[in-house]
């Protein structure tokens, strides 16, 4: 049976979760969802957790959960490909996300990767009650969410949680050795996550030859260094998320690109830095300045107050004049938090 929170999506068959949300309540769609053909309704936050522990326990497939600041998903995509396995999907890495993935997990898998994101604290050990991980994965430790946890030691702690209750064995991000074959994304923070992903594959008994034959065609989801072509020019899209740890290493891996042309680079604000934000986005702009590209772009409040060649409050205020500003052979990256809504621009 398959799950899920939108009644629009609900096919005969169906099990659809009713849970009240910021703008709806899912209850005000059940009507809609049997008229669709459902044949389970789950109403209510615990009673969807609940449903998750008691068929995580029927399932036969190992667990491998994977937390961190940054390079969750990447790393999550890894082992996917690695181990041929299902998995979390898009940024269903929370408290509805996260079980009902579970509950979503065939039967006959082998393998079940989770991501488990965080926020706040306490959340990582309510997501391993959920899931039972037998494998934990820890990315890395930095600066993401830091408004909610003061300091960087509450991240770790927070993150860690997931390593303590693995069942079987954990990979920490300073710990691992790299893979013995090429990565297919620029960076180092790319080889570290594929590194991440070996290592938990090489454990579990697959070789190096198979896991390199498994990344033919590998491509990361949604706004995750996605490569646009518009206006004669380049467009890598990494927005979907940001915090100065990913930022850096994204400026890092961008710099290793082709370009024929000029480089530009927009950064939208990061979110959730707490007091200590603007200080943090002064930084990696002027880590950014550094590089020598042709412009550096500033989008949003925090950035406005940071050295940079042009600034914008909101992406529509760009888009306005930026086709008139790129050329054939360009190269720009888009780089913020997701609802920067740095996409719109090549939208």
């Amino acid at each position: 049976m398959k799950y899920t929170i939108d009644s629009r999506l609900v096919k005969p068959g169906m099990c659809f979760v009713a849970l009240k949300g910021e703008k709806a309540d899912g209850r005000d769609f059940i009507d809609q969802a049997l008229a669709n053909g459902a044949a389970k309704i789950i109403e209510g936050l615990d009673a969807l957790h609940e449903a998750a522990k008691a068929y995580r326990k029927t399932l036969n497939a190992k667990v491998i959960a994977v937390t961190g600041s940054a390079g969750k998903t990447t790393t999550k995509e890894f082992l996917k490909a690695f181990l041929g396995c299902y998995g979390t999907e898009g940024n269903f890495n929370n408290h509805i996300g996260l079980p009902l993935t579970i509950l979503n997990c065939p039967q006959s898998e082998r393998y079940l990767v989770l991501e488990m994101g965080t926020s706040h604290p306490g959340e990582i050990s309510l997501l391993c009650d959920i899931a039972q991980p037998d494998i934990g994965v820890l990315t890395s430790v930095g600066s993401a969410h830091i408004e909610n946890f003061k300091t960087r030691e509450a991240i770790e702690a927070e993150k860690s949680v997931l390593l303590e209750r693995a069942k079987d064995f954990s990979v920490r991000f300073d710990r691992v050795a790299q893979a013995p074959f090429e990565c297919p994304l620029p960076g180092d923070h790319s080889k570290t996550n594929m590194s991440l992903a070996y290592e938990v594959a090489r454990r579990l008994g697959f070789s190096a030859e198979k896991c390199k034959g498994n990344l033919v065609s590998f491509s990361l989801p949604g706004s995750r260094w996605r490569k646009v072509e518009k206006w004669g020019a380049t467009f890598i899209d990494d927005s979907y998320n940001a915090n100065p740890e990913s930022v850096k290493a994204a400026l890092d891996a961008f710099m290793l690109e082709k370009c024929s042309s000029r480089r530009f680079v927009i950064l939208g604000d990061m979110l959730e830095l707490g007091e200590n934000s603007l200080c943090m986005h002064r930084e990696i702009f002027r880590y950014a300045m550094s590089l020598g590209v042709f412009q550096v772009i500033g989008i949003g409040e925090q950035s406005s107050k940071c050295l940079c060649h042009r600034v914008y409050k909101d992406v529509k205020s760009l888009k306005k004049r930026f086709r008139v500003d790129v050329s054939a052979g360009d190269l720009i990256l888009l780089k913020g938090s997701h609802s920067m809504n740095l996409a719109e621009l090549i939208s």
